[in-house]
């Protein structure tokens, strides 16, 4: 499933990581989400790395993208945001290359992607009810209704933490792994007869 990480597969996988640690400075905030929740598509590189190298190389990506990311901008908010990228970074990369690898066909990477867009968002729904916000509300000392009142300032709909969730947290997920999904789709096995030769030289 994983090719052989050669030393031109670990430089291919360094510049991805860098491009995806530059696309995520390229974030902006939807209408229905508070200004901390940044819309971007930095988990496009890591998804070309597990596509056409291995799921590891896809993981490998995404944890670049973040030790960057540290290491030139540092963290504003305790580390808590960098972890949750990462964390549903993996779970949307993961399954959708594993599943690819699994079935190497344009079906197969439409279901591939489908999966994982489906996948991760469920599970940014989860790491925010059980994770981020509990870390927020204890780091930050803001109270759960002062943190519900800022999401319901953008969000109407919002009243509880169920409503946050359901609203605003999975529609904003669903919305941004549509996005990376439909333009790996799009582009994928264009770029990927090229990357191949460049990765059998």
């Amino acid at each position: 499933m994983n090719r052989a990480l050669t030393p031109r597969a670990m430089v291919f996988i360094a510049v991805l990581g860098a491009l995806s640690s530059l696309l995520m400075a390229f974030e902006f905030p939807l209408p229905f989400a508070p200004a901390y929740m940044k819309f971007e598509i930095s988990d496009l590189p890591a998804l070309f790395a597990g596509f056409f190298i291995g799921p590891l190389a896809g993981g490998l990506t995404e944890l670049l993208k973040i030790l960057i990311k540290l290491v030139l901008v540092g963290s504003s908010s305790a580390f808590v945001g960098e972890g949750m990228n990462l964390l549903c970074a993996l779970a949307y990369v993961l399954p959708c290359t594993v599943f690819y690898h699994l079935h190497r066909t344009r079906k197969g990477a439409m279901t591939a992607l489908l999966a994982g867009s489906l996948v991760a968002s469920v599970f940014a729904v989860g790491a925010n009810r059980f994770l981020a916000i509990p870390l927020y509300v204890k780091l930050y000392k803001i109270p759960l209704a002062a943190f519900l009142k800022m999401a319901s300032a953008t969000n109407p709909l919002v009243h509880s933490l169920t409503d946050f969730l359901l609203l605003t947290v999975l529609p904003f997920n669903l919305l941004k792994y549509a996005v990376v999904s439909g333009i790996t789709y799009l582009i994928y096995k264009k770029a990927s007869l090229a990357l191949t030769e460049i990765l059998k030289k």
